[in-house]
């Protein structure tokens, strides 16, 4: 692990690299995923929501992340839809006109995730309104089914009657899980704003510790040591760092280059270099020896 900030770096990617370099490893084929950074406005600007998983998961454990996961299969069923079309959200993601149905699943996996793990829903009664409240005992009881996989997202949906809001997000990045991890996975990065009346709590039973956080605070903390993250996540935060508002955040996002960011590993000069383009700072030079460290 890196000492002089808190990139994410478990010990056994040096010899994962060397394989992967070297032929010995195949890549697995990753599994699509979408996380959401949700936000609220504060008096020194945006903040934005994040947990920190538990040191006991098997992926990234002990980091510091946003609300995601991977696609339901069962997130292409039909669900009432307000927003941008399907069609149209292809596009934006990066995929073909043709692949709306992926896109649709995509959308959903954001809005899902979101609600299992922060207890936020991006859905509301009509194409124009929001749930202004989530909680209780009822709403606990579908959000647990939803994470046991019990009750589908669609289902959920149909049975309250509401409708996904998927104009409150916009798509601002796009990472692949490096090709030398066992767990990979393709993920679009989401921005939304947390919606009037609502609230966060931690309703993840992978996180310890949830926390609203101006984007440059986290930065620091990651700068520091202190705070332990992934390069998708501290890339994205400093990335939000300029902008004043949420709703500057929101209105950029329709701009963002969704070129997929996915890590290189390549020899050079009897070192493993480890690489992720557009992002100089997570640079990593691996010496090819057995006990050699990361840099």
């Amino acid at each position: 692990m890196s000492t002089t900030n808190g990139q994410w770096y478990p010990p056994e990617w040096s010899e994962r690299i060397r394989q992967l370099v070297t032929g010995e490893l195949t890549p697995v084929t990753p599994r699509r995923a979408a996380t959401v950074l949700l936000l609220r406005d504060g008096a020194e600007g945006p903040a934005v929501h994040m947990l920190r998983r538990r040191t006991s998961m098997a992926f990234a454990g002990g980091a510091y992340a946003y609300p995601g996961g991977g696609v339901d299969p069962r997130d292409e069923r039909g669900v009432a839809w307000a927003g941008p079309s399907r069609r149209e959200w292809a596009r934006r993601l990066g995929l073909t006109e043709d692949e709306g149905t992926v896109a649709q699943a995509i959308v959903c996996a954001a809005v899902r995730e979101t609600f299992e793990e922060a207890g936020v829903l991006l859905a509301g009664p009509t194409p124009h309104t929001v749930v202004a409240d989530t909680t209780g005992r009822e709403w606990e009881a579908d959000r647990a089914a939803l994470v046991t996989r019990e009750l589908s997202f669609a289902d959920f949906l149909d049975r309250r009657g509401l409708v996904l809001r998927s104009d409150l997000l916009g798509c601002w990045a796009r990472w692949i899980t490096p090709e030398f991890e066992p767990r990979r996975y393709d993920t679009w990065f989401f921005v939304a704003a947390l919606p009037h009346g609502q609230r966060t709590r931690n309703a993840s039973t992978e996180a310890d510790h949830t926390v609203w956080i101006r984007p440059a605070e986290a930065a620091a903390g990651y700068d520091r040591g202190e705070l332990l993250m992934m390069p998708p996540t501290i890339a994205t935060l400093r990335e939000l760092e300029p902008y004043g508002a949420v709703a500057d955040v929101l209105a950029s996002a329709p701009g963002r280059d969704l070129t997929p960011v996915l890590a290189r590993a390549r020899l050079e000069e009897g070192r493993v270099v480890l690489s992720w383009p557009g992002h100089d700072e997570f640079t990593k030079h691996i010496p090819t020896g057995p006990t050699g460290g990361a840099t």
